[in-house]
């Protein structure tokens, strides 16, 4: 697909070498078509990694996409050069007086934290107001599916008692959303995350639909809005080794660390991971595309919300 991405960006060269066509800015503007503004704000700590494993995903379109990167303001990343931050990322006062077709919000490694003791909160919560009326529809992963519901709906999260880590089987529960067009009857979903999210928070607010849930990893996914909100608990943009090194980062320096579960061939960590989400994540991210940013938002862009 025809993705329009910052020039130089990193994700071009290791794209190439999977034979995914991405199209940098300056090939771009020699196409007379309106593209969809994606925004992403990357709160993931290895910042390069992440770009990568979401352009793979949204490259499964013919639809051109414009993606823009949003940074915080208050927060500056540890784990990713500052010269990248500048070159590739744009602070939120830059971009909000944009509207944009999507937007994805990524997970973030503060999860044990109260929500109101994460120090960017209050720079967060700002981003997810505005969305809802700058945004056609909008993801949020992980962590940012915990923080959008309890923002937007007050639904707590809950500390798990072991890290909820492997690869988990999922169930639509309503298989004729377009969301889950050309799904099985189970797709299987990578998760790692300390805390939860719980059915009974959830069928409280007649404005959420649990649309998928796991008999293992319990919610999976909740659409509000009519799917102009996802909030998705796991990871289905994760690369096929990103568990794997999760995993041998913190065996060995922390207690509380267990092999993640469904993952490793015969679940013996010296064998290869068995892939099994690679194919629904790539269909969830076009049907996403399709169903609920390109056939729902106008082509006026400046007439979104």
């Amino acid at each position: 697909m025809p993705l329009r991405i910052p020039d130089k960006l990193p994700a071009i060269d290791i794209l190439k070498h999977e034979n995914i066509f991405v199209m940098d800015n300056s090939r771009a503007h020699t196409q007379d078509i309106r593209p969809l503004k994606i925004v992403i704000l990357n709160l993931m700590p290895i910042k390069i990694t992440t770009e990568t494993d979401l352009v793979r995903l949204l490259s499964n379109t013919p639809l051109q996409l414009d993606i823009t990167f949003m940074k915080l303001k208050s927060h500056t990343p540890k784990n990713t050069p500052i010269e990248h931050m500048k070159m590739f990322y744009k602070d939120f006062d830059l971009l909000k007086d944009q509207k944009f077709d999507g937007m994805i919000i990524t997970g973030a490694p503060v999860e044990n934290y109260a929500f109101e003791d994460v120090n960017y909160w209050q720079e967060i919560t700002s981003i997810f107001s505005w969305a809802k009326n700058h945004v056609t529809s909008t993801l949020y992963i992980c962590w940012a599916a915990q923080a959008g519901l309890y923002f937007h709906y007050g639904v707590p999260k809950y500390g798990l008692s072991q890290k909820m880590f492997g690869v988990f089987k999922q169930k639509p529960l309503y298989p004729l959303l377009p969301i889950f067009r050309g799904f099985d009857d189970y797709f299987y979903m990578p998760h790692s995350r300390h805390t939860e999210i719980r059915y009974e928070d959830i069928a409280q607010h007649k404005e959420l639909t649990l649309i998928c849930k796991s008999e293992e990893s319990g919610v999976g996914i909740v659409m509000a809005r009519g799917g102009r909100e996802f909030f998705i608990t796991g990871h289905m943009e994760y690369s096929p080794y990103t568990l794997d090194k999760e995993y041998k980062r913190d065996k060995d320096i922390r207690d509380d660390v267990s092999m993640p579960k469904n993952y490793y061939r015969d679940d013996n960590p010296d064998n290869e991971p068995e892939v099994r989400w690679r194919a629904h994540a790539n269909l969830f991210f076009s049907n996403w595309i399709n169903y609920y940013v390109y056939q729902e938002t106008p082509f006026d862009i400046t007439k979104i919300g």
